[in-house]
């Protein structure tokens, strides 16, 4: 069957912080999927590309004192390392700061605005009068309106998933110097989703989405689509908007068309225009449940209003969990790609990820001790084991030369044919579940496999048959010939491992449809190399050491702190709201010779705040005075007396004096 060229995408990693375990489980789920398709002699490529604009990667540069484009040059050249270094064989990797991608998108937004389907309104934003300019969503801060979460972005919630605009936060802050941002309105630049509506019914009515995410899909189309903004006003790190003056593509505008752009990199106009413009390829794309909205609502009706071709399947996976717990900084799980391989090999991991993979939406947790125990008695102890038993018993058998059988033990009948029969014989069904994404019950099978062709060596006792070494041969050859299917059968899950045992037998690369052609006869092999070694489930705790060190050492000041007191992060200090207040009224506390209770106006606001500062201050010289005041202080009693703020002042041991504007100021001013 003659199959179009299959196009695969992974969701392309934010360049702005490295590779981290959550990530690999995407990036390892799409390339033993794309591997497989190749061992079954599909044309197929596997693409991804750093993610390079928007908002953190402005706030990352600003705070390192350089360009974006250093910030994304030296995670793209840091990524690349850490994918190879875990098996994950992209065809081409990108960036979506390049010039394909600008022409895509530009392409894109044209056809979508001579269709109709831009508009543009009046935005209200969050504005930063401190630093004068309009903050993209990245830049605000501040408690979800969904679920109360704090700290969380201006566009989504990192603990519910809600998405919103920056002026729905509460207590919203800019993310650079602290201050709440006034409201401000600018020209922005929308597209009107709805206008595809019946495009995304028919997607979603088809084979593309899984259940679970047709059910998401329902939801937000029962909700109504609104119309979806697509620019930024400047400074932003991105492309400029054709024809607009300091308008930006909004980072999820453009970030979808890196895998067009990637494409179209690799290939040359040409071929890109057969494959993605005249449906000659299928495209395929692999991501997690937290983006889904863009990958649907919005990036299908994208490809659709601009002719290209639209994905087959939207594979969707879940979180990884660690543990059974959210991975944590603190508690050592939220673990770089490069922690892990300082202490494990990357076969490891990968295999355990596809021992949990499966077509479905669910969460897949890294628990470490079910982790040691799996590798080491699966992949170890059954597949690694039985080449080393084998392999090393024809090597150290002189009289064998390292040569197996001749195919009399594929005869009918005899024991040998009998057992690699029954390992061939489950080629397809092993195919399909890695052709249906089900990797976990791929791997049942093949250990399966791998117990019967133990029990058979267990049984059939080679090392009892001195007398007889043709038999001796035969048994060994059977069982090399078990071990070497099921190497095959792993190959895409463990290509390393699998690259290992083809050159310990001296065969070409493993492909998947030849069963009884790859069945060695005749044939000499070569000495045994180690294939996997047990883990000692301290490599892990030294991971998880590892990476809390990491975290702690991140909290920690580079400069020595001032005598007596400690250096606090910027977003510690940034969460102080320094005010001017007016003194209105104040009177000594009874009982209280140290504490005078004031009566202030905070930009129009009357407030009581108690200070200790009546063996400095009388309470006559204090009225009409204007001090700065922590204004958003948690209320504290004090002598029966509600204190809502506190007044600031400095002290050289004897002499206090209140820190007050070098000028009168209006009261309520942000202190900056």
């Amino acid at each position: 069957m003659n199959q179009k060229p299959l196009l695969v995408t992974a969701a392309l990693p934010y360049a702005n912080g490295p590779i981290h375990l959550g990530h690999l489980v995407e990036y390892t789920q799409a390339d033993i999927f794309t591997r497989f398709q190749k061992m079954r002699g599909r044309e197929a490529y596997y693409f991804c590309a750093d993610d390079t604009h928007g908002a953190p990667i402005m706030i990352r540069a600003k705070n390192e004192g350089v360009a974006p484009e250093a910030v994304i040059a030296r995670y793209h050249q840091e990524h690349q390392r850490d994918f190879n270094d875990f098996n994950i064989a992209f065809d081409h990797y990108y960036s979506t700061n390049s010039p394909e991608n600008r022409a895509l998108a530009e392409e894109i937004y044209g056809k979508l605005k001579t269709g109709g389907h831009i508009h543009r309104r009046p935005v209200e934003q969050a504005y930063c009068e401190h630093d004068r300019m309009f903050l993209p969503d990245r830049f605000v801060r501040g408690v979800c309106p969904r679920c109360g979460a704090d700290d969380q972005y201006g566009d989504v919630c990192e603990s519910c998933g809600a998405h919103y605009s920056p002026t729905e936060l509460k207590n919203p802050r800019c993310s650079l110097c602290g201050a709440p941002p006034a409201r401000k309105s600018s020209e922005h630049l929308f597209f009107r989703v709805a206008d595809y509506l019946d495009t995304l019914k028919t997607f979603m009515d088809g084979p593309a989405l899984q259940p679970e995410v047709k059910n998401f899909l329902a939801t937000w189309l029962k909700e109504g689509l609104r119309d979806w903004d697509i620019s930024r006003d400047g400074p932003y790190f991105g492309f400029s908007i054709p024809g607009e003056q300091d308008k930006y593509f909004y980072v999820w505008l453009d970030a979808p068309v890196g895998y067009l752009a990637t494409m179209l990199n690799k290939f040359g106009a040409e071929r890109f225009d057969a494959l993605l413009r005249r449906g000659e390829g299928v495209l395929r794309h692999f991501i997690g449940k937290d983006i889904v909205y863009f990958h649907t609502l919005f990036w299908i009706p994208m490809l659709a209003g601009a002719g290209f071709t639209l994905p087959s399947t939207i594979q969707v996976h879940g979180f990884l969990t660690v543990n059974g717990e959210k991975m944590s900084k603190s508690k050592g799980t939220f673990i770089n790609a490069r922690t892990y391989l300082n202490h494990l090999g990357p076969e490891y991991l990968r295999y355990y990820y596809a021992s949990k993979l499966k077509s479905g939406v669910d969460d897949l947790d890294l628990n470490f001790q079910d982790f040691v125990f799996r590798v080491n008695a699966e992949l170890v102890n059954k597949v690694a084991n039985l080449g080393s038993r084998t392999i090393g018993m024809l090597n150290k058998i002189p009289a064998l030369a390292n040569t197996l059988s001749a195919s009399h033990i594929l005869s009918e009948g005899r024991e040998e044919a009998g057992l690699l029969t029954k390992v061939m014989a489950e080629a397809e069904s092993i195919a399909a579940d890695y052709d249906n994404l089900d990797f976990a019950l791929a791997l049942q099978k093949i250990m399966r496999l791998a117990d019967l062709a133990n029990e058979y060596i267990d049984s059939a006792k080679p090392w009892a048959c001195k007398e007889d070494t043709e038999r001796q041969r035969d048994i060994l050859t059977a069982g090399i010939n078990a071990f070497m299917l099921i190497a095959k059968y792993l190959k895409p899950v463990v290509p390393a491992f699998a690259e290992k045992v083809e050159r310990i037998l001296k065969i070409a690369p493993l492909k998947w449809d030849s069963y009884k052609d790859d069945i060695l006869c005749n044939h000499t092999i070569g000495q045994f190399e180690r294939l996997a070694d047990r883990i000692d489930i301290a490599l892990t705790e030294k991971i998880v050491e590892e990476t809390q060190k990491a975290a702690e050492a991140a909290k920690k000041p580079e400069t020595p702190a001032a005598p007596g007191a400690p250096l606090i992060e910027y977003d510690d200090f940034a969460k102080l709201d320094l005010r001017t207040a007016k003194v209105t009224a104040a009177e000594r506390l009874p009982k209280a010779d140290k504490l005078l209770k004031l009566t202030i106006d905070v930009g129009g606001e009357t407030r009581t705040l108690v200070a200790g500062i009546a063996k400095h201050y009388t309470a006559e010289e204090m009225v009409g005075k204007t001090i700065i005041i922590v204004a958003n202080l948690k209320p504290r009693a004090l002598m029966g007396v509600t204190s809502q703020g506190m007044a600031l002042a400095v002290n050289d041991g004897g002499t206090l004096v209140l820190l007050a504007p070098e000028k009168e100021m209006l009261s309520g001013l942000k202190v900056s």
